[in-house]
């Protein structure tokens, strides 16, 4: 099992987060990581931090980053299952108001308006024109 877990699932790309405390010393890996994500073109990423019992201020600036690079790109970042602590920090650090989080990987999926993997343009002609 990698720290950095990667699932892709209906066309998104979840980062599951196999660490009980997400610090300085794994900020940069996971950021490089996550850049290399958007540039192979992933501009929806799940976060799953269920497993994180802390994060640190710097990972959480790795999140706000990658966060600013989805939204710019069109894209969004969520989180799944930040704890407790997480969630404190968040709120002591205004970027609670930033970020979605849900309680399960499936939720997070099903909040995008359209999964992508099933996605079928729903075009119906109705002049002889078009026909």
């Amino acid at each position: 099992m990698t720290e950095f877990e990667k699932i892709v699932e209906c066309g998104y790309l979840i980062r599951k987060v196999n660490l009980r405390r997400a610090t300085i010393m794994e900020a940069l890996e996971f950021k490089n990581i996550l850049d290399k994500d958007i540039e192979e073109g992933y501009h929806n990423i799940i976060i799953d931090l269920g497993q994180c019992e802390f994060l640190d201020s710097t990972f959480i600036g790795v999140l706000v980053v990658t966060w600013k690079k989805l939204k710019t790109n069109g894209g969004k970042l969520k989180l799944v299952k930040p704890g407790n602590f997480a969630k404190s920090v968040f709120h002591l650090t205004g970027t609670i108001e930033i970020f979605e989080s849900y309680e399960s990987i499936e939720a997070a999926i099903s909040s995008y308006s359209i999964p992508v993997q099933n996605y079928e343009p729903n075009i119906k002609l109705t002049s002889d024109k078009f026909q």
